[in-house]
């Protein structure tokens, strides 16, 4: 059984698709998420789901090995970041090398970068008159968004495009494809 960790920062809706993809499978399960806010409704969603879940600090992620002891103790297969916010520690990338994943909602390697993320990203992409956007889902690497692309997706952009209209559309992408991506990284290893 191939284990997943999730970490998330705000409301855990891919977290929870994610587990709820992973749920009845024999060959892969979440098995624990993490956040940094201790009021993120993911840790509510992980509790209704039955799964482990904590919240963490600043000081423990980047500052001790609270954080990666606490990765270590749960022996995952792959860490799947899912609208977590903070930039990776080094010697959580370094413990995990090639094991750490994250989903971008643009098309990187435009509209990457720290502070892009969320609507800043769907409130840059239309005001730049973009004609499509989509997600990417990449390697974690020490630096925002610069890991090596396993997948991408693509939606149209209409002409009245808005970012709120955007990002449903980028949810929708995430929700179909973010599950299944997980599981061929899965058993590629």
């Amino acid at each position: 059984m191939k284990r997943i960790i999730i970490f998330a920062s705000g409301s855990g809706s891919n977290a929870q698709r994610i587990t709820e993809f992973f749920q009845d499978r024999k060959d892969a399960q979440v098995v624990q998420i993490l956040s940094n806010k201790s009021t993120a409704k993911v840790l509510e969603r992980a509790n209704n789901l039955k799964i482990s879940a904590f919240s963490f600090n600043r000081s423990a992620f980047y500052e001790t090995d609270q954080v990666l002891n606490l990765i270590k103790a749960t022996q995952p297969d792959l860490i799947v970041l899912a609208g977590f916010l903070w930039l990776f520690p080094k010697n959580i990338i370094a413990a995990y090398p090639g094991k750490i994943i994250n989903i971008h909602p643009a098309l990187l390697p435009a509209y990457g970068g720290k502070g892009m993320y969320g609507a800043n990203v769907h409130k840059a992409v239309v005001a730049a008159g973009e004609k499509e956007s989509g997600i990417t889902i990449h390697e974690v690497t020490a630096e925002y968004d610069k890991g090596a692309v396993i997948f991408q997706a693509k939606t149209q952009l209409e002409p009245e495009e808005t970012a709120a209209s955007l990002a449903a559309k980028i949810h929708k992408l995430e929700y179909e494809h973010f599950p299944r991506v997980i599981s061929e990284i899965l058993e590629k290893q």
